[in-house]
């Protein structure tokens, strides 16, 4: 097969490490240097990455963590606006929300996550749908889909009830509480928390060992764990259409003027 070009990902960092460079680290850029921010080609690149990372017979495993101060920043305001006044590019956007999704839980390798200060938005959505999710104590894991006045649908209605349950999936979603590291293991939305110095380490250590391992046994596992979330489809598959149907909406106009201006929304 035709080696992978991974330098087509402009917003992502691939390196190769670990047994035979058999696991590739993917580091999402930070913007200005703070934060991971899903613009226009990030949402790209994070969508599509996971059909070449299963397609490339050198790769065991995946390693996705952030640069600079957290994991994700959330969705660029710019691309937010672009989306609520432009037909064409919310429909793009959609159909990238709804493969990014399905490509992860498609994808046959094992993805590990490392994720630090803050966690939100597209960068997020990957980060909970790995398959080993690692957080540090200063994560800070927020979905804030209803503060911007659009419902929860990137992720949240696929793997958070089986993670977490029904009752913490909807307190959280619904208010846009944070969870902190810790708060997320005790729940069962992440699978672990580490001290923070800790946490590449650990994600490394976790990587290392899934590409040392039997991949037939590691990738017919996921396969079948990931019925679980394939069942959920339908689901997922309305949670989405109802949060874009809501960038058309009146409220989220105000939901991002409050974002621009710092200060809490006043829904009407």
């Amino acid at each position: 097969m035709k080696p992978i070009d991974y330098s087509i990902y402009d917003t992502l960092r691939i390196t190769r490490r670990g047994p035979s460079d058999s696991v590739l680290d993917i580091q999402m850029k930070a913007t200005n240097g703070k934060l991971p921010t899903a613009g226009h080609r990030g949402h790209e690149d994070l969508c599509h990455i996971w059909r070449d990372i299963g397609n490339d017979d050198s790769v065991r495993c995946a390693v996705l963590r952030g640069e600079g101060m957290g994991f994700s920043g959330g969705g660029d305001l710019g691309l937010v606006q672009d989306m609520a006044q432009d037909f064409e590019v919310r429909s793009r956007v959609w159909k990238e929300a709804r493969d990014l999704v399905y490509n992860i839980i498609n994808c046959d390798k094992p993805v590990v996550s490392a994720m630090h200060g803050p966690a939100v938005g597209a960068g997020l959505v990957a980060g909970l749908l790995a398959d080993i999710s690692i957080a540090a104590k200063s994560a800070k894991i927020v979905d804030g889909h209803t503060r911007l006045g659009v419902a929860a649908g990137d992720h949240a209605a696929i793997i958070w009830p089986l993670l977490c349950g029904m009752a913490k999936a909807k307190y959280y979603l619904m208010l846009c509480e944070p969870v902190s590291g810790e708060e997320a293991e005790r729940i069962g939305l992440v699978s672990l928390c580490v001290e923070d110095d800790q946490l590449l380490n650990k994600a490394y250590e976790v990587a290392d060992k899934l590409a040392l391992g039997s991949q037939t046994a590691i990738r017919w596992t996921k396969y079948s764990l990931n019925n679980w979330l394939r069942q959920a489809g339908p689901s997922f598959d309305t949670s989405l259409a109802l949060e874009f149907m809501g960038f058309a909406g009146p409220d989220v106009r105000e939901g991002l003027s409050s974002l621009k201006e710092k200060r809490p929304p006043q829904f009407g």
